[in-house]
């Protein structure tokens, strides 16, 4: 605690009763308006901002993994998270962007001669997290919606219908035997508890009436009839459809792929799998992008030798970049890791039913005990056909900025759509990100209900290298020139990518949280023109300092 919050509170001292702690947190003039701190009472930490004049007072950790929102960026009434780029309001605690998933817990503010005052509810302290309130089923409501599809895209579809008081029946239905997940987990925890990182428990489910049915996947849609067919031939009508069933791993198409410990990552089971096989084995991992560099960096204290094979000249070429993706492959081969580039697998020869061998293009022969493949995505879209759904060139759905497919009362969302992204002047793009997908799922379910809400959301990711974070916010897809401050040796960059002489992404390692900073000018529709980005001054991303 800094030392004028720690006068303020020896001054008035800490009142407690049975239900609630009160604290004298620092002097109404420590904070001028559009700031924030961090304060605590008694063991809990909240953000106490101040905004239109007014003090207030919210939980401190972000919902989605923890982060300190004091660290994080200001604007209005809406703080964002430093680490993901998830929003909460600062008046009401209410989640406004993803990835987190819950809200925060508002606390009383008082000001009392000129001293502030925090007061939290003693029963909240272990409740940081808060869930909007829900609705339930209504027997009297005959309407149902189906989500095809268990992952997140389908979970915030359900619950934002159920926020919004919708009555009627809703099924979520996934081909998974377990509960949707936190799939952004599998390629950098390998050994993770499937039971860890489910979204919600079957309680939540069964407590909103939200129907989950597990291991059951649909064969077809009847769009006249407005049916779907399942793999255990049965047939559920619905008034209105949600396709969320993403994309599956794309499988290596090479004499040998279908040897032992040829591996692909789409489950817990898969990560737990892929983890046990490589501790003291000679890993090879084909596909150079997220999966791929980060199973490499899970596993470089665990294989024996690690070996990537890319297609391109350097690593993340499509998503990050070539300056970065320069950059991720020295700081592996620096740990040992033997990089392939321009190069692909023909052959896999193995011993045994076992793989022994990788045979390269080029002709190099890599000895591997176990190969994991990465090389990309393929949309689960097959069972659309003859539906009369919409499709591109490469069997993603095509929707509009409401999420509507071209058939009435038919939504997509998640990594299967192509969809009109509202920061790059509504181009028709492909994005296959967990917080996209969540602000689609949500979209969708406010247009079933005809509220007419366009998405508008700002792509924000990020992957760990080595135990570093890089982060992302925006679409840098045809980027021409890239502004570069700080260094790479010295593990601290923020990367601006230029287009049109505009900032159109930028991407961050140990600057937070200048890439939320950024992410929030997309989100307010304000340009950053390559002159700021160049510039050495760098005020115009507002980045908080310490409040001391």
């Amino acid at each position: 605690m800094s030392e004028k919050k720690s006068k303020a509170a020896h001054h008035a001292g800490q009142q407690e009763d049975e239900e609630e702690a009160t604290a004298a947190v620092c002097m109404e003039s420590d904070l001028k308006d559009g700031e924030m701190m961090d304060v605590d009472v008694g063991d809990h930490n909240v953000l106490l901002v101040r905004c239109d004049g007014e003090y207030t007072a919210i939980g401190n950790q972000c919902t989605h993994y923890g982060a300190p929102l004091s660290t994080g960026v200001l604007v209005g009434h809406r703080v964002r998270c430093p680490w993901h780029g998830a929003c909460f309001n600062v008046k009401t605690g209410d989640m406004e962007e993803y990835p987190a998933m819950d809200s925060l817990t508002c606390h009383k503010v008082k000001i009392l001669d000129r001293n502030v005052y925090v007061t939290v509810n003693k029963k909240a302290l272990g409740q940081a997290k808060r869930v909007k309130k829900m609705g339930a089923r209504d027997p009297d409501v005959n309407h149902t919606v189906i989500l095809l599809g268990g992952g997140c895209a389908s979970v915030i579809c359900a619950e934002i219908l159920r926020q919004e008081n919708y009555g009627g029946r809703i099924i979520m239905v996934t081909r998974d035997d377990l509960l949707p997940y936190d799939k952004t987990r599998l390629s950098k925890v390998m050994n993770v508890k499937s039971d860890s990182i489910l979204l919600r428990r079957m309680e939540f489910y069964q407590k909103y009436d939200i129907e989950v049915w597990l291991k059951k996947e649909a064969l077809s849609i009847d769009t006249d009839r407005k049916t779907v067919a399942f793999d255990d031939g049965t047939t559920e009508s619905y008034d209105q459809l949600l396709v969320a069933t993403g994309c599956r791993a794309k499988e290596l198409d090479s004499p040998g792929a279908e040897l032992k410990n040829v591996l692909m990552l789409e489950t817990p089971e898969d990560a737990n799998h892929i983890h046990n096989a490589c501790i003291g084995c000679r890993t090879v991992i084909v596909g150079t992008s997220f999966v791929g560099m980060e199973v490499a960096s899970y596993m470089i204290d665990k294989a024996s030798s690690i070996t990537i094979i890319g297609f391109s000249e350097l690593p993340y070429l499509k998503t990050l970049g070539r300056e970065i993706g320069k950059f991720t492959m020295t700081v592996l081969e620096e740990r040992g890791v033997k990089f392939y580039m321009n190069d692909s697998v023909t052959e896999v020869r193995g011993k045994n039913g076992r793989v022994k061998e990788v045979v390269l293009k080029s002709g190099t022969i890599v000895e591997a005990d176990v190969l994991l493949v990465g090389i990309g995505i393929v949309p689960n879209s097959e069972f659309l056909k003859g539906s009369g759904i919409k499709m591109d060139s490469k069997n993603y759905v095509t929707v509009d900025k409401y999420m509507r497919t071209n058939v009435r009362d038919v939504y997509c969302a998640g990594d299967l759509t192509c969809f009109p992204l509202q920061m790059i002047k509504d181009q028709s793009v492909s994005v296959a990100h967990w917080q996209t997908a969540q602000a689609q799922g949500r979209i969708a379910a406010l247009n079933m209900l005809g509220k007419q809400v366009a998405l508008n959301t700002v792509p924000f990711y990020w992957t760990v290298l080595l135990g570093q974070t890089i982060r992302y916010a925006g679409y840098g897809e045809g980027y021409t020139d890239l502004v570069l401050k700080g260094r790479f040796e010295d593990m601290k960059f923020l990367a601006f990518y230029i287009k049109d002489d505009e900032v159109v992404a930028a991407a961050g390692l140990n600057v937070e949280p200048a890439v939320s900073a950024v992410a929030e000018r997309f989100a307010a529709g304000k340009v950053i023109t390559k002159a700021e980005a160049e510039s050495d001054d760098l005020s115009w991303l507002k980045l908080p300092t310490s409040k001391q």
